[in-house]
């Protein structure tokens, strides 16, 4: 399965997007405290819907101790600094794609941990700051599902 990790998340609509995307991908989300909202705010249960109940979620009170928890063998941390495209990564279940907050991005203690395999990057057009978090989020983990055969898909 694969890992979605959102590290300190501010937005509570991407972080809605985030959970039907894992409700429908399969993978499991994991969100890094400190949360720049409550879980049970009513913005973010109006993008998650009725998907809720159907999304693996962990809700973890630090960077470390998801690492403690997740043990994984793999980290693929976005920027837009990295030179690496996404698409260019052959993924593997079990790997975790490692997000940050919306207004920023991953500070660079986060992008400097030992546990993080490689910094990678979402191809635009030159010129463009990013894109939105549950966006960019999307695609990521549709490129990694496309690749590992779309597993538990119809």
């Amino acid at each position: 399965m694969l890992q979605l990790m959102f590290y300190e998340p501010r937005i509570p609509p991407n972080t809605g997007n985030a959970i039907r995307l894992a409700a429908g991908t399969g993978c499991h989300l994991h969100l890094i405290e400190p949360l720049g909202f409550d879980l049970s705010e009513p913005k973010l249960k109006r993008a998650g819907l009725d998907y809720h109940d159907l999304a693996s979620v962990t809700v973890h009170e630090s960077l470390d101790a998801a690492w403690k928890a997740l043990q994984p063998e793999r980290v693929f941390a976005f920027t837009a600094t990295a030179t690496t495209h996404n698409t260019e990564i052959a993924y593997r279940e079990g790997d975790v794609l490692l997000f940050g907050p919306e207004p920023t991005g991953l500070p660079e203690e986060v992008l400097a941990d030992a546990r993080i395999t490689e910094q990678v990057r979402i191809p635009m057009i030159p010129g463009r700051r990013s894109m939105n978090l549950s966006n960019a989020a999307a695609v990521a983990v549709y490129e990694a599902w496309r690749q590992l055969g779309f597993p538990g898909a119809v």
